[in-house]
């Protein structure tokens, strides 16, 4: 074999070989490329394109809040804020510095800028301080070429245009809580609020909107090149409430001498809360705007708890108020009206003396009699007689003990106790004396000032389970009005219970041996009828009551009893009832239905129109 010619053709199969795999790698990187450019081309042009194009949420404007006559109680202002752009500040320390020393910083302000400069790119718009006035705004821009990097920009906060008058009931908007993250996107955008109280926060989702989306070019680092498409975001629902703001002004205006009080105006028939007002309020505004340490502090140590409100949260033994309750008891048992107590100013029971508030009695008592003089020793006895779980029974149906059902956060139970609860709670048996006590709204039990205008509304309505709200309709974007029209159950009252407890409310307040006929209306078409209340908040002693017992303006505020009071007009065709708690106020009759009857006869002056002044005839109406 030719040693040349085996040499050429070991030659040639291996540059065969080295020429096939060269075909084949061709062959392979040529299909890999038609799979990425053409099998794959449109998933990779849209991550390319997703590389280049940012899509971003937009936060949509929230929606409005407006009292029933369109009265605004929550609305968006512009905002004014400075911003930074760390990148064009050039020295970020010293300019921060010189715009000090224009407009007001503080020092957490510039901590804070400084701490997301560190955090974020340099590029990144930085927020210094929110809710510049016009003159800061002006100084700020005479200044510009001084402050490289700062710059002007407007956007929306919320306000409340009556501020404390409103604080408890429309609440506030505050920024997201790690708490609040539902997943929602919208929620992580910086500077994005929420309602954290009151209407905001129970109507949170329909007054917040829907976010619009923004496309925006953006290079490798993502510093944003030009804005592509705008979608704006939809505007939330506005939310039209019961409340009417000229009667929670004068209201307000009312108990404005009052330390700590509360006060419930709401129609009897329909459940529209029409005023709810706690004494002392805050500002809502400065929750939106950025509340201070010292602020804070000031309304977390005030004794008189302006944070808190006691028109739905206040828990308060009811006194005589509680007596409606247990007369519709009474009645439902059977009682006749002419069932006749005599009160010598006590009842011995046991080895115990219970006393009524008259220190040398009433003297015969009959049922209407008991409950225009308020005569304790009456329901001593009529109580003692029921027992403690019928009277329960009768104020839970009435909606004591129980949470109202209204459209705000925070709202309490209350108690009524029974048999059952003491011996779930405490491990021990009912005591008969206990009876006695609950008799007169005092002892374990606990009432709201809602609660207790409830209570009134259930019994001169004609005996139906109304429920109190605040909103009265959804105002769509559409237009369309959607209204809240709740329909109420029978409690399945005799109508002659009704009418028996409706005489006696007129008769408290209309006849001059009422306790509460020195707070009168004089007009018989807007007559009220009422119950006074006084609630102990301190034990008497036998020694104090032998030598007499202290009047409240001797002892120190936080001692003296509460004045409670529920009222309902016009008595003849009830349509508005109110209940009034104030702290430590002393009595019932004095401070709680002078300001019932204020609130009562403004409340029929600002709904004329849709009250019925009629006389009633000579049987009564049951409802």
């Amino acid at each position: 074999m030719n040693p040349e010619k085996t040499r050429y053709g070991l030659f040639s199969r291996r540059a065969a070989f080295i020429a096939g795999g060269q075909v084949l790698l061709l062959g392979g990187l040529a299909s890999r490329m038609y799979y990425l450019q053409v099998v794959e081309g449109d998933k990779y042009q849209t991550l390319a394109e997703d590389n280049r194009i940012s899509m971003r949420l937009l936060a949509p404007t929230r929606g409005m809040i407006i009292d029933r006559n369109g009265e605004f109680l929550a609305i968006n202002v512009e905002n004014y804020r400075v911003v930074i752009v760390p990148e064009q500040a050039q020295n970020l320390d010293e300019t921060l510095g010189r715009l000090s020393r224009i407009i007001k910083l503080e020092p957490h302000d510039i901590a804070r800028v400084e701490r997301e400069a560190a955090r974020r790119r340099a590029f990144v718009p930085l927020t210094v301080r929110d809710n510049l006035s016009w003159e800061e705004v002006s100084r700020i821009g005479v200044n510009t070429p001084d402050l490289p990097g700062v710059n002007i920009d407007v956007g929306l906060t919320r306000h409340y245009p009556y501020a404390a008058e409103m604080g408890h009931l429309v609440g506030y908007v505050a920024a997201v809580s790690e708490s609040d993250m539902t997943g929602d996107p919208v929620l992580e955008l910086p500077g994005f609020r929420i309602g954290k109280n009151g209407v905001e926060r129970t109507f949170d989702e329909m007054l917040r909107g829907k976010a619009g989306t923004s496309q925006v070019e953006v290079n490798a680092v993502g510093r944003v090149i030009k804005e592509l498409s705008r979608q704006d975001g939809q505007t939330g629902e506005t939310i039209k409430l019961t409340v009417d703001m000229r009667l929670q002004e004068f209201v307000s205006n009312r108990v404005a001498d009052q330390n700590s009080c509360s006060v419930v105006v709401m129609d009897c028939h329909t459940g529209a809360v029409r005023a709810l007002v706690s004494k002392p309020s805050y500002d809502p505004n400065a929750f939106t705007e950025g509340l201070d340490q010292a602020t804070w502090k000031a309304l977390v140590e005030n004794p008189y708890a302006p944070l808190s409100n006691k028109a739905i949260a206040g828990q308060y033994a009811p006194g005589s108020t509680f007596k409606i309750a247990v007369m519709a008891a009474a009645l439902e048992e059977g009682l006749k009206i002419d069932h006749s107590v005599y009160c010598p100013g006590y009842l011995e029971f046991g080895n115990r003396r219970f006393h009524c508030w008259k220190r040398h009695g009433h003297g015969e008592m009959d049922m209407i009699d008991g409950f225009r003089q308020s005569c304790d020793v009456w329901y001593y006895e009529v109580a003692r007689r029921l027992g403690i779980d019928a009277i329960a029974a009768m104020a839970r149906r009435l909606g004591l003990g129980q949470p109202a059902g209204i459209e705000l956060v925070g709202e309490r139970p209350g108690l009524i106790p029974d048999r059952n609860w003491k011996r779930a709670t405490m491990g021990e048996p009912w005591h008969p004396g206990e009876t006695l006590v609950a008799g007169i709204g005092q002892g374990y039990i606990l009432t709201t000032p809602l609660q207790l205008a409830v209570m009134t509304a259930r019994v001169v309505n004609g005996g139906k389970a109304v429920v109190p709200h605040l909103a009265e309709s959804i105002l769509h974007q559409d237009g369309v009005e959607e209204p809240v029209a709740p329909d109420f159950p029978s409690l399945g009252l005799k109508p002659s219970t009704l009418k028996v407890i409706r005489d006696a409310l007129d008769e408290t307040v209309n006849t001059q041996r009422g306790t509460a006929y020195g707070s009168r209306i004089h007009d018989p078409a807007l007559a009220m009828g009422g119950k006074t209340g006084t609630a102990q908040v301190r034990r008497i002693t036998k020694a104090e009551r032998d030598t007499g017992v202290r009047d409240n303006k001797e002892l120190p505020w936080h001692l003296r009893d509460h004045a409670l009071f529920v009222g309902a007009a016009p008595i003849r065709d009830p349509r508005f009832v109110c209940a009034v708690v104030i702290d430590h106020g002393g009595s019932g009759s004095a401070a709680g239905g002078p300001v019932a009857r204020d609130v009562l006869l403004k409340t029929q002056e600002l709904f004329a129109g849709q009250v019925s002044a009629m006389p009633r005839d000579g049987e009564g109406k049951a409802g």
